[in-house]
Protein backbone atom coordinates (compact mmCIF):
# COMPACT_ATOMS: atom_id res chain seq x y z
CA UNK A 1 0.00 0.00 0.00
CA UNK A 2 2.77 2.43 0.99
CA UNK A 3 4.69 1.80 -2.25
CA UNK A 4 1.59 2.35 -4.33
CA UNK A 5 0.76 5.56 -2.55
CA UNK A 6 4.33 6.79 -2.98
CA UNK A 7 4.04 6.20 -6.70
CA UNK A 8 0.79 8.15 -6.86
CA UNK A 9 2.16 10.98 -4.74
CA UNK A 10 4.74 11.79 -7.41
CA UNK A 11 1.87 13.61 -9.08
CA UNK A 12 0.23 16.79 -7.85
CA UNK A 13 -1.63 15.24 -4.94
CA UNK A 14 1.08 14.57 -2.35
CA UNK A 15 -0.85 16.34 0.46
CA UNK A 16 -4.06 14.40 -0.32
CA UNK A 17 -2.31 11.04 -0.45
CA UNK A 18 -0.09 11.54 2.60
CA UNK A 19 -3.20 12.50 4.56
CA UNK A 20 -5.03 9.43 3.21
CA UNK A 21 -2.18 7.07 4.08
CA UNK A 22 -2.06 8.35 7.67
CA UNK A 23 -5.78 7.82 8.00
CA UNK A 24 -5.66 4.32 6.53
CA UNK A 25 -2.82 3.26 8.82
CA UNK A 26 -4.70 4.61 11.83
CA UNK A 27 -7.82 2.82 10.67
CA UNK A 28 -6.01 -0.47 10.08
CA UNK A 29 -4.30 -0.47 13.48
CA UNK A 30 -7.27 0.67 15.56
CA UNK A 31 -8.20 -1.92 18.17
CA UNK A 32 -11.08 -4.34 17.86
CA UNK A 33 -12.29 -5.96 21.03
CA UNK A 34 -14.57 -8.95 21.00
CA UNK A 35 -16.49 -9.69 17.83
CA UNK A 36 -19.84 -9.13 19.45
CA UNK A 37 -19.01 -5.76 20.92
CA UNK A 38 -17.73 -4.68 17.54
CA UNK A 39 -20.95 -5.64 15.78
CA UNK A 40 -23.28 -4.20 18.34
CA UNK A 41 -21.30 -0.96 18.46
CA UNK A 42 -23.09 -0.21 15.19
CA UNK A 43 -25.48 1.92 17.23
CA UNK A 44 -22.61 4.25 18.16
CA UNK A 45 -21.95 4.77 14.46
CA UNK A 46 -25.61 5.45 13.70
CA UNK A 47 -25.89 2.13 11.85
CA UNK A 48 -28.33 0.32 14.09
CA UNK A 49 -32.06 0.71 13.58
CA UNK A 50 -33.75 -2.39 14.99
CA UNK A 51 -33.19 -5.99 16.00
CA UNK A 52 -35.39 -9.01 15.33
CA UNK A 53 -36.83 -10.47 17.45
CA UNK A 54 -37.49 -7.41 19.58
CA UNK A 55 -35.40 -6.96 22.74
CA UNK A 56 -32.99 -9.73 21.76
CA UNK A 57 -29.79 -7.66 21.67
CA UNK A 58 -28.34 -9.31 24.77
CA UNK A 59 -28.93 -12.80 23.38
CA UNK A 60 -27.47 -11.84 20.01
CA UNK A 61 -24.46 -10.28 21.72
CA UNK A 62 -23.87 -13.51 23.64
CA UNK A 63 -23.83 -15.52 20.41
CA UNK A 64 -21.53 -13.07 18.66
CA UNK A 65 -19.11 -13.01 21.60
CA UNK A 66 -19.04 -16.77 22.12
CA UNK A 67 -17.71 -17.78 18.68
CA UNK A 68 -17.46 -16.61 15.06
CA UNK A 69 -20.86 -16.70 13.42
CA UNK A 70 -22.18 -16.69 9.86
CA UNK A 71 -23.87 -13.43 8.82
CA UNK A 72 -25.43 -12.47 5.51
CA UNK A 73 -27.20 -9.73 3.63
CA UNK A 74 -28.90 -9.80 0.25
CA UNK A 75 -28.66 -7.69 -2.92
CA UNK A 76 -31.27 -8.09 -5.63
CA UNK A 77 -29.85 -7.55 -9.16
CA UNK A 78 -32.72 -5.32 -10.31
CA UNK A 79 -30.13 -2.99 -11.87
CA UNK A 80 -26.71 -3.57 -13.38
CA UNK A 81 -24.94 -1.83 -10.50
CA UNK A 82 -25.13 -1.45 -6.75
CA UNK A 83 -25.60 2.09 -5.41
CA UNK A 84 -24.26 3.81 -2.30
CA UNK A 85 -27.31 2.75 -0.30
CA UNK A 86 -26.31 -0.87 -1.03
CA UNK A 87 -22.71 0.07 -0.24
CA UNK A 88 -23.73 1.07 3.28
CA UNK A 89 -25.23 -2.39 3.83
CA UNK A 90 -22.13 -4.00 2.34
CA UNK A 91 -19.89 -1.93 4.61
CA UNK A 92 -21.88 -3.19 7.60
CA UNK A 93 -21.29 -6.75 6.40
CA UNK A 94 -17.57 -6.00 6.07
CA UNK A 95 -17.55 -4.68 9.65
CA UNK A 96 -18.83 -8.12 10.66
CA UNK A 97 -16.00 -9.73 8.69
CA UNK A 98 -13.46 -7.44 10.42
CA UNK A 99 -14.86 -8.63 13.74
CA UNK A 100 -14.01 -12.24 12.88
CA UNK A 101 -17.30 -13.51 11.47
CA UNK A 102 -17.89 -15.39 8.22
CA UNK A 103 -20.00 -13.32 5.87
CA UNK A 104 -22.15 -14.06 2.84
CA UNK A 105 -23.22 -11.55 0.21
CA UNK A 106 -26.31 -13.10 -1.34
CA UNK A 107 -27.30 -12.00 -4.84
CA UNK A 108 -31.01 -12.50 -5.49
CA UNK A 109 -30.93 -13.95 -8.98
CA UNK A 110 -34.29 -15.61 -8.28
CA UNK A 111 -35.94 -12.97 -6.11
CA UNK A 112 -35.11 -10.25 -8.66
CA UNK A 113 -37.46 -12.07 -11.04
CA UNK A 114 -40.24 -11.69 -8.47
CA UNK A 115 -39.67 -8.11 -7.30
CA UNK A 116 -39.53 -6.76 -3.76
CA UNK A 117 -42.52 -4.48 -3.02
CA UNK A 118 -40.79 -2.84 -0.04
CA UNK A 119 -40.70 0.91 -0.43
CA UNK A 120 -42.46 0.77 -3.79
CA UNK A 121 -45.79 2.40 -4.56
CA UNK A 122 -46.22 0.52 -7.83
CA UNK A 123 -45.17 -2.86 -9.13
CA UNK A 124 -41.60 -3.14 -10.34
CA UNK A 125 -41.05 -3.55 -14.10
CA UNK A 126 -40.60 -7.22 -14.98
CA UNK A 127 -37.08 -8.37 -15.80
CA UNK A 128 -36.20 -11.21 -18.14
CA UNK A 129 -33.90 -14.02 -17.07
CA UNK A 130 -31.09 -12.87 -19.44
CA UNK A 131 -31.34 -9.35 -17.99
CA UNK A 132 -31.09 -10.66 -14.45
CA UNK A 133 -28.20 -12.99 -15.32
CA UNK A 134 -26.29 -10.05 -16.83
CA UNK A 135 -26.95 -7.98 -13.72
CA UNK A 136 -25.86 -10.86 -11.47
CA UNK A 137 -22.47 -11.03 -13.20
CA UNK A 138 -21.90 -7.30 -12.79
CA UNK A 139 -22.90 -7.36 -9.12
CA UNK A 140 -20.58 -10.29 -8.50
CA UNK A 141 -17.70 -8.30 -10.00
CA UNK A 142 -18.54 -5.24 -7.87
CA UNK A 143 -18.82 -7.25 -4.65
CA UNK A 144 -15.51 -9.03 -5.26
CA UNK A 145 -13.88 -5.70 -6.03
CA UNK A 146 -15.06 -4.04 -2.81
CA UNK A 147 -14.12 -7.03 -0.62
CA UNK A 148 -10.69 -7.20 -2.28
CA UNK A 149 -10.04 -3.46 -2.02
CA UNK A 150 -11.03 -3.50 1.64
CA UNK A 151 -8.53 -6.23 2.42
CA UNK A 152 -5.80 -4.62 0.32
CA UNK A 153 -6.10 -1.04 1.54
CA UNK A 154 -7.93 -1.06 4.87
CA UNK A 155 -6.98 -4.28 6.66
CA UNK A 156 -3.43 -4.17 8.04
CA UNK A 157 -3.63 -6.67 10.88
CA UNK A 158 -1.47 -9.78 10.72
CA UNK A 159 -4.50 -11.94 11.33
CA UNK A 160 -6.20 -12.95 8.08
CA UNK A 161 -9.78 -11.91 7.46
CA UNK A 162 -12.34 -14.74 7.46
CA UNK A 163 -13.29 -15.91 4.00
CA UNK A 164 -16.27 -14.21 2.39
CA UNK A 165 -18.76 -15.91 0.11
CA UNK A 166 -20.84 -14.53 -2.75
CA UNK A 167 -23.84 -16.72 -3.51
CA UNK A 168 -26.80 -16.57 -5.90
CA UNK A 169 -30.20 -17.77 -4.65
CA UNK A 170 -31.18 -18.79 -8.19
CA UNK A 171 -28.88 -21.78 -7.67
CA UNK A 172 -31.24 -23.37 -5.13
CA UNK A 173 -34.51 -22.34 -6.75
CA UNK A 174 -33.90 -23.20 -10.42
CA UNK A 175 -34.75 -26.93 -10.02
CA UNK A 176 -37.38 -26.63 -7.26
CA UNK A 177 -40.79 -28.20 -7.91
CA UNK A 178 -43.55 -25.67 -7.16
CA UNK A 179 -45.96 -28.18 -5.61
CA UNK A 180 -43.20 -29.69 -3.48
CA UNK A 181 -42.08 -26.23 -2.33
CA UNK A 182 -45.59 -25.16 -1.32
CA UNK A 183 -46.36 -28.41 0.46
CA UNK A 184 -43.12 -28.39 2.45
CA UNK A 185 -42.37 -24.70 3.04
CA UNK A 186 -45.75 -23.08 2.47
CA UNK A 187 -47.41 -24.77 5.43
CA UNK A 188 -45.15 -22.89 7.87
CA UNK A 189 -46.26 -19.37 6.86
CA UNK A 190 -49.25 -17.79 8.57
CA UNK A 191 -51.42 -15.46 6.50
CA UNK A 192 -52.21 -12.99 9.26
CA UNK A 193 -48.51 -12.29 9.74
CA UNK A 194 -47.78 -12.05 6.03
CA UNK A 195 -50.68 -9.63 5.57
CA UNK A 196 -49.67 -7.54 8.56
CA UNK A 197 -46.33 -6.45 7.08
CA UNK A 198 -46.17 -2.71 6.48
CA UNK A 199 -45.02 -3.09 2.88
CA UNK A 200 -47.99 -5.35 2.17
CA UNK A 201 -50.51 -3.12 3.93
CA UNK A 202 -49.31 -0.04 2.06
CA UNK A 203 -49.72 -1.72 -1.29
CA UNK A 204 -53.04 -3.37 -0.51
CA UNK A 205 -54.52 0.01 0.39
CA UNK A 206 -53.18 1.65 -2.78
CA UNK A 207 -55.30 2.08 -5.94
CA UNK A 208 -53.12 -0.37 -7.87
CA UNK A 209 -53.18 -3.02 -5.17
CA UNK A 210 -50.66 -5.84 -5.05
CA UNK A 211 -50.03 -8.89 -7.21
CA UNK A 212 -49.57 -12.35 -5.73
CA UNK A 213 -46.12 -12.37 -7.30
CA UNK A 214 -44.99 -9.44 -5.16
CA UNK A 215 -46.85 -10.72 -2.13
CA UNK A 216 -44.87 -13.97 -2.32
CA UNK A 217 -41.52 -12.14 -2.26
CA UNK A 218 -41.21 -12.30 1.52
CA UNK A 219 -41.73 -16.08 1.40
CA UNK A 220 -38.73 -16.54 -0.86
CA UNK A 221 -36.53 -14.18 1.13
CA UNK A 222 -37.51 -16.09 4.27
CA UNK A 223 -36.60 -19.37 2.62
CA UNK A 224 -33.19 -17.92 1.71
CA UNK A 225 -32.51 -17.40 5.43
CA UNK A 226 -33.58 -20.97 6.13
CA UNK A 227 -31.38 -22.36 3.35
CA UNK A 228 -28.33 -20.44 4.55
CA UNK A 229 -29.06 -21.43 8.14
CA UNK A 230 -29.20 -25.11 7.19
CA UNK A 231 -26.14 -25.15 4.92
CA UNK A 232 -23.87 -22.54 6.54
CA UNK A 233 -25.37 -22.26 10.07
CA UNK A 234 -26.21 -18.63 9.33
CA UNK A 235 -27.31 -16.86 12.51
CA UNK A 236 -27.87 -13.24 11.49
CA UNK A 237 -29.31 -11.38 8.52
CA UNK A 238 -28.64 -7.68 7.87
CA UNK A 239 -30.88 -5.40 5.82
CA UNK A 240 -32.09 -1.85 5.44
CA UNK A 241 -34.85 -0.55 7.67
CA UNK A 242 -37.28 -0.88 4.75
CA UNK A 243 -36.68 -4.65 4.93
CA UNK A 244 -38.11 -5.05 8.44
CA UNK A 245 -41.15 -7.02 7.27
CA UNK A 246 -39.13 -9.38 5.07
CA UNK A 247 -36.57 -9.96 7.80
CA UNK A 248 -39.30 -10.63 10.35
CA UNK A 249 -40.87 -13.22 8.04
CA UNK A 250 -37.46 -14.89 7.66
CA UNK A 251 -36.92 -15.06 11.40
CA UNK A 252 -40.39 -16.48 12.01
CA UNK A 253 -39.97 -19.14 9.31
CA UNK A 254 -36.57 -20.39 10.47
CA UNK A 255 -37.70 -20.45 14.10
CA UNK A 256 -40.91 -22.32 13.24
CA UNK A 257 -39.19 -24.96 11.06
CA UNK A 258 -36.02 -25.55 13.09
CA UNK A 259 -36.95 -24.40 16.60
CA UNK A 260 -33.61 -22.54 16.73
CA UNK A 261 -33.02 -18.89 17.43
CA UNK A 262 -31.89 -16.66 14.58
CA UNK A 263 -31.70 -12.89 14.38
CA UNK A 264 -31.85 -9.92 12.05
CA UNK A 265 -30.54 -6.38 12.29
CA UNK A 266 -31.82 -3.44 10.27
CA UNK A 267 -29.70 -0.42 9.47
CA UNK A 268 -31.03 3.05 8.62
CA UNK A 269 -31.51 4.07 5.00
CA UNK A 270 -28.93 6.60 3.90
CA UNK A 271 -30.29 10.14 3.72
CA UNK A 272 -28.91 13.64 3.45
CA UNK A 273 -29.37 16.44 5.99
CA UNK A 274 -32.79 17.20 4.48
CA UNK A 275 -33.93 13.63 5.14
CA UNK A 276 -33.98 12.75 1.43
CA UNK A 277 -33.32 9.08 0.67
CA UNK A 278 -30.59 8.26 -1.84
CA UNK A 279 -31.22 5.28 -4.09
CA UNK A 280 -32.91 3.85 -7.17
CA UNK A 281 -36.42 4.38 -5.82
CA UNK A 282 -35.68 8.01 -4.99
CA UNK A 283 -34.36 8.52 -8.52
CA UNK A 284 -31.03 10.02 -7.42
CA UNK A 285 -28.87 6.93 -7.15
CA UNK A 286 -25.10 7.23 -7.04
CA UNK A 287 -23.74 3.97 -8.46
CA UNK A 288 -20.57 2.08 -7.60
CA UNK A 289 -19.92 0.84 -11.15
CA UNK A 290 -17.57 3.17 -13.01
CA UNK A 291 -19.63 3.15 -16.19
CA UNK A 292 -22.70 4.36 -14.27
CA UNK A 293 -21.01 6.83 -11.90
CA UNK A 294 -17.35 7.56 -12.63
CA UNK A 295 -14.76 7.59 -9.81
CA UNK A 296 -14.59 11.38 -10.27
CA UNK A 297 -18.36 11.75 -9.92
CA UNK A 298 -18.37 9.47 -6.87
CA UNK A 299 -15.58 11.52 -5.32
CA UNK A 300 -17.45 14.76 -5.98
CA UNK A 301 -20.62 13.33 -4.42
CA UNK A 302 -18.89 13.08 -1.05
CA UNK A 303 -16.76 16.23 -1.38
CA UNK A 304 -19.99 18.19 -1.82
CA UNK A 305 -21.53 16.88 1.41
CA UNK A 306 -23.09 19.50 3.64
CA UNK A 307 -21.24 20.11 6.89
CA UNK A 308 -24.33 18.85 8.74
CA UNK A 309 -23.86 15.42 7.09
CA UNK A 310 -20.14 15.01 7.69
CA UNK A 311 -20.19 13.24 11.08
CA UNK A 312 -22.90 10.79 9.99
CA UNK A 313 -21.06 9.89 6.79
CA UNK A 314 -17.68 9.55 8.53
CA UNK A 315 -19.20 7.01 10.89
CA UNK A 316 -21.10 5.19 8.16
CA UNK A 317 -18.68 5.13 5.21
CA UNK A 318 -15.21 4.95 6.78
CA UNK A 319 -13.41 2.46 9.02
CA UNK A 320 -11.98 5.17 11.27
CA UNK A 321 -12.46 4.62 14.99
CA UNK A 322 -14.74 6.99 16.87
CA UNK A 323 -11.81 8.85 18.52
CA UNK A 324 -10.23 9.29 15.08
CA UNK A 325 -13.52 10.64 13.75
CA UNK A 326 -13.67 13.11 16.65
CA UNK A 327 -10.18 14.33 15.69
CA UNK A 328 -11.18 14.69 12.04
CA UNK A 329 -14.28 16.67 13.01
CA UNK A 330 -12.27 18.94 15.30
CA UNK A 331 -9.83 19.68 12.47
CA UNK A 332 -12.71 20.24 10.05
CA UNK A 333 -14.53 22.65 12.33
CA UNK A 334 -11.36 24.73 12.70
CA UNK A 335 -11.46 25.50 8.97
CA UNK A 336 -14.66 24.23 7.29
CA UNK A 337 -13.85 25.91 3.98
CA UNK A 338 -11.02 23.44 3.37
CA UNK A 339 -13.59 20.61 3.42
CA UNK A 340 -10.94 18.29 4.87
CA UNK A 341 -13.51 15.90 6.34
CA UNK A 342 -15.47 15.67 3.08
CA UNK A 343 -12.26 14.99 1.15
CA UNK A 344 -11.31 12.24 3.59
CA UNK A 345 -14.69 10.52 3.19
CA UNK A 346 -14.47 10.85 -0.60
CA UNK A 347 -10.93 9.42 -0.69
CA UNK A 348 -11.80 6.41 1.41
CA UNK A 349 -15.01 5.60 -0.45
CA UNK A 350 -13.40 5.87 -3.90
CA UNK A 351 -10.40 3.81 -2.79
CA UNK A 352 -12.71 1.13 -1.41
CA UNK A 353 -14.94 1.03 -4.49
CA UNK A 354 -12.47 1.67 -7.33
CA UNK A 355 -8.99 1.09 -5.90
CA UNK A 356 -5.86 3.16 -6.44
CA UNK A 357 -6.44 3.72 -10.16
CA UNK A 358 -9.92 5.05 -9.51
CA UNK A 359 -8.71 7.36 -6.75
CA UNK A 360 -5.84 8.56 -8.93
CA UNK A 361 -8.28 9.40 -11.73
CA UNK A 362 -10.69 11.16 -9.36
CA UNK A 363 -7.91 13.32 -7.92
CA UNK A 364 -6.45 14.17 -11.33
CA UNK A 365 -9.83 15.21 -12.69
CA UNK A 366 -10.54 17.22 -9.55
CA UNK A 367 -7.22 18.99 -9.94
CA UNK A 368 -7.95 19.63 -13.61
CA UNK A 369 -11.39 21.06 -12.87
CA UNK A 370 -10.53 23.36 -9.99
CA UNK A 371 -6.80 24.13 -10.20
CA UNK A 372 -5.98 23.41 -13.81
CA UNK A 373 -3.65 24.82 -16.39
CA UNK A 374 -2.32 23.41 -19.65
CA UNK A 375 0.06 20.94 -17.96
CA UNK A 376 -2.75 19.43 -15.87
CA UNK A 377 -5.07 19.07 -18.85
CA UNK A 378 -2.33 17.39 -20.88
CA UNK A 379 -2.26 14.51 -18.41
CA UNK A 380 -5.90 13.67 -19.20
CA UNK A 381 -6.99 11.31 -21.92
CA UNK A 382 -9.70 12.38 -24.40
CA UNK A 383 -12.12 10.04 -22.58
CA UNK A 384 -11.30 11.67 -19.22
CA UNK A 385 -11.79 15.13 -20.72
CA UNK A 386 -15.17 14.07 -22.07
CA UNK A 387 -16.10 12.74 -18.63
CA UNK A 388 -14.85 15.83 -16.80
CA UNK A 389 -16.55 18.31 -19.10
CA UNK A 390 -19.69 16.28 -19.67
CA UNK A 391 -22.01 18.01 -22.08
CA UNK A 392 -19.21 19.90 -23.84
CA UNK A 393 -19.56 19.99 -27.61
CA UNK A 394 -16.70 18.20 -29.35
CA UNK A 395 -15.26 19.27 -32.71
CA UNK A 396 -12.59 17.77 -34.93
CA UNK A 397 -10.49 20.30 -36.83
CA UNK A 398 -7.50 20.40 -39.18
CA UNK A 399 -4.84 22.87 -38.06
CA UNK A 400 -3.82 25.30 -40.76
CA UNK A 401 -0.68 27.45 -40.41
CA UNK A 402 -1.46 30.90 -39.06
CA UNK A 403 -4.79 29.93 -37.45
CA UNK A 404 -5.66 32.56 -34.85
CA UNK A 405 -7.72 32.47 -31.68
CA UNK A 406 -10.50 34.34 -33.51
CA UNK A 407 -10.36 31.80 -36.37
CA UNK A 408 -10.70 29.00 -33.80
CA UNK A 409 -13.71 30.62 -32.16
CA UNK A 410 -15.45 31.12 -35.49
CA UNK A 411 -14.58 27.57 -36.61
CA UNK A 412 -16.09 26.05 -33.47
CA UNK A 413 -18.99 28.54 -33.41
CA UNK A 414 -18.74 28.86 -29.64
CA UNK A 415 -19.83 32.51 -29.44
CA UNK A 416 -23.60 33.02 -29.16
CA UNK A 417 -25.28 34.38 -32.27
CA UNK A 418 -25.46 38.15 -32.31
CA UNK A 419 -22.39 38.68 -30.10
CA UNK A 420 -19.17 40.20 -31.37
CA UNK A 421 -16.56 37.46 -31.02
CA UNK A 422 -13.57 39.80 -31.24
CA UNK A 423 -15.02 42.06 -28.54
CA UNK A 424 -15.82 39.11 -26.23
CA UNK A 425 -12.24 37.85 -26.52
CA UNK A 426 -10.71 41.29 -25.97
CA UNK A 427 -12.82 41.78 -22.85
CA UNK A 428 -11.56 38.53 -21.31
CA UNK A 429 -14.57 36.29 -21.86
CA UNK A 430 -12.64 33.44 -23.52
CA UNK A 431 -10.40 30.81 -21.92
CA UNK A 432 -8.19 28.39 -23.83
CA UNK A 433 -7.00 25.43 -21.79
CA UNK A 434 -8.27 27.22 -18.67
CA UNK A 435 -6.08 30.27 -19.35
CA UNK A 436 -7.72 33.60 -20.26
CA UNK A 437 -6.86 34.72 -23.79
CA UNK A 438 -7.50 38.39 -24.61
CA UNK A 439 -5.78 38.71 -28.00
CA UNK A 440 -8.09 37.55 -30.80
CA UNK A 441 -5.24 37.71 -33.34
CA UNK A 442 -2.87 35.48 -31.39
CA UNK A 443 -1.69 32.60 -33.59
CA UNK A 444 -2.34 29.15 -32.12
CA UNK A 445 0.81 27.53 -30.71
CA UNK A 446 1.42 23.92 -29.77
CA UNK A 447 2.09 23.54 -26.07
CA UNK A 448 0.07 26.68 -25.29
CA UNK A 449 -3.16 26.67 -27.23
CA UNK A 450 -2.84 23.07 -28.46
CA UNK A 451 -1.94 20.52 -25.81
CA UNK A 452 0.51 17.68 -26.34
CA UNK A 453 -2.42 15.26 -26.40
CA UNK A 454 -3.82 17.08 -29.46
CA UNK A 455 -6.67 18.72 -27.55
CA UNK A 456 -7.78 22.31 -27.07
CA UNK A 457 -10.30 23.11 -24.34
CA UNK A 458 -12.32 26.28 -24.87
CA UNK A 459 -14.42 27.92 -22.21
CA UNK A 460 -16.80 30.79 -22.90
CA UNK A 461 -18.01 32.50 -19.74
CA UNK A 462 -18.16 30.38 -16.59
CA UNK A 463 -19.52 27.00 -17.66
CA UNK A 464 -19.80 26.68 -21.44
CA UNK A 465 -17.11 24.27 -22.68
CA UNK A 466 -15.99 23.09 -26.11
CA UNK A 467 -13.41 20.40 -26.85
CA UNK A 468 -11.40 20.59 -30.07
CA UNK A 469 -9.60 17.45 -31.26
CA UNK A 470 -6.97 18.40 -33.80
CA UNK A 471 -6.48 16.08 -36.77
Amino acid sequence: MAASLNKLSNRLYRPFLQHLERRLLCCATSSTNSSGSNILSLEERGLFHDVIPAKSSLFLSKHLNSAPQCIYCGFDPTADSLHIGNLLTLLTLIRCQRAGHQVIALIGGATALIGDPSGKTTERPALTLPEVESNVKRLEDSLHRVFTNHERYFWKKQKELPRYRILNNYDWYKDVNLVSFLSSAGRHFRMHKLLSRESVQARLSSPEGMSFQEFSYQIFQAYDFYHLHQKYHCLLQIGGSDQLGNLSTGHDFVKRVTGKDVYAITIPLITNSQGEKLGKTAGNAVWISADRTSPFELYQTFVRLQDADVEKYLKAFTFLSLPEIDAVLKNHKANPKKRSAQKLIAEQVVLLVHGENGLDQALRLTEALYNSGPSTLEALSPMELDSLFEGALTHEALLEPGTTVLDLVEMVQCIPSGQNAEKLISEGGLYVNQVRVANPQAVLKKGEHILKNGITLIRVGKKKYFIVKWI
